[in-house]
């Protein structure tokens, strides 16, 4: 039986296995998008904080800082042409006393150093001019931080990959495949009717997220030392009912595993909270009522006017991380033959925060890595 053949297959249909197909669409390839789940963007990238951000915290000349910078640049172009609802808010992170200033101050430099222009310092007077409601020892604001809609976003890059002839499978599971004479062999089932085939590609590549590393060992043939460790990161998101008492995101110094619990806005100007970090052993969006207890206490070292029983329980999220408990934090790994050495194959490693942000130029990114291996 013959085999169904593509230049091009990905696995993942989140914000960037789209972004990935519609840059890979564009470049005259036929291109096949695989997605386990039954449409696009049901698992974590409908579970995040929809920020557009600005490349703060990446170490300079990292992958996150380089493809968060373009890529911010690129989402607001894009959204404005595309008519996908975004706004430029901005982001107040803020030092709640002294102690934290230096925090502060090394967040400012580390930013710069990434090739962000347009931070402002600010004293806690100044601060409070912009937000009366927020308490702080100091603050940097950052003006072209802002929000998305990020299922606006996901619906337009389907549109548009389609349009350029990309080709979308739902309720397709990876279940193993094979490197053969320079092309990856992909078995596939069907989760609704539960029938198996096999798919061939020039190009395999692997953007499914908390999925990424289980489909990189189950290539039989590639390289298992190439396949990074894999955790997993939860984090609780809790509303706020009723009028949010910012007009800008507050963020405040970041902690280990994310950037501590701060507060978002979404477009309809409803605030959240989160996320938190919970090292977890299987994947779960459960959100315990209790956690919010840890909240109160974080988020009233910048807003101390927080009601005690505000908060509601919202959803949960979950990084794919590749650095764990304890560790430096990973950056993005987007690992070709030249990383690994196998051919046709592509990897998508730990692509958490800022992979909305930065999707756009990861897209732009992988289809110039697939250029040169076809």
């Amino acid at each position: 039986m013959n085999t169904a053949e593509f230049d091009v297959i990905i696995a993942g249909a989140g914000v960037v296995g789209l972004a990935a197909a519609r840059a890979l669409g564009g470049a005259g390839l036929s291109v096949l998008a695989i997605e386990s789940a039954a449409g696009i963007g049901t698992g974590i990238s409908s579970r995040n904080s929809e920020v557009i951000h600005a490349g703060l915290y990446y170490p300079p000349a990292s992958l996150k800082a380089e493809l968060c910078r373009q890529g911010a640049e690129m989402l607001y172009r894009y959204c404005e042409a595309r008519g996908v609802e975004c706004k430029r808010l901005g982001k107040l992170v803020v030092a709640a006393d002294p102690s934290q200033e230096a925090k502060l101050d090394a967040i400012a430099r580390n930013a710069r150093g990434s090739g962000v222009r347009d931070l402002v310092a600010l004293d806690g007077a100044e601060a409070r001019q912009l937000e009366p409601d927020l308490r702080c020892h100091c603050a940097i604001l950052s003006p072209s931080t802002g929000i998305i809609d990020s299922h606006g976003l996901m619906l337009a890059l389907q549109g548009d990959a389609e349009a350029q002839g990309v080709s979308f499978a739902f309720n397709a599971r990876i279940e193993g495949g094979a490197l053969e004479k320079g092309r990856v062999v992909l078995h596939i089932r069907d989760r609704a009717s539960g029938e198996s085939l096999s798919l061939r590609a020039k190009t395999f590549v692997n953007a499914a997220g908390l999925g990424a590393t289980a489909i990189a060992r189950a290539i039989e043939g590639f390289p298992s030392d190439a396949v990074p460790p894999f955790h997993l990161a939860r984090g609780c998101y809790f509303a706020l009912p009723g009028r949010a008492p910012f007009r800008r995101l507050i963020y405040p110094i970041p902690v280990a595993g994310g950037l501590g619990v701060h507060l978002t806005l979404d477009l309809a100007g409803q605030a959240r909270f989160g996320p938190d970090v919970e090292w977890i052993e299987q994947e779960s969006y459960e959100v315990d009522p209790r956690r919010a207890d840890a909240f109160y206490a974080e988020i009233r070292r910048y807003w101390p006017d927080l009601a005690e029983g505000a908060l509601l329980p919202a959803y949960a999220g979950i990084r794919p991380k590749i650095s764990g408990p304890g560790e430096p934090a990973a950056d993005f790994r987007i690992d070709g033959p030249q990383e690994h050495g196998a051919a046709s194959v592509i990897n998508l490693f730990g692509i958490e925060s800022p992979g909305l942000t930065a999707s756009l130029a990861i897209g732009e990114l992988v289809r110039d890595r697939v250029r040169g291996m076809l």
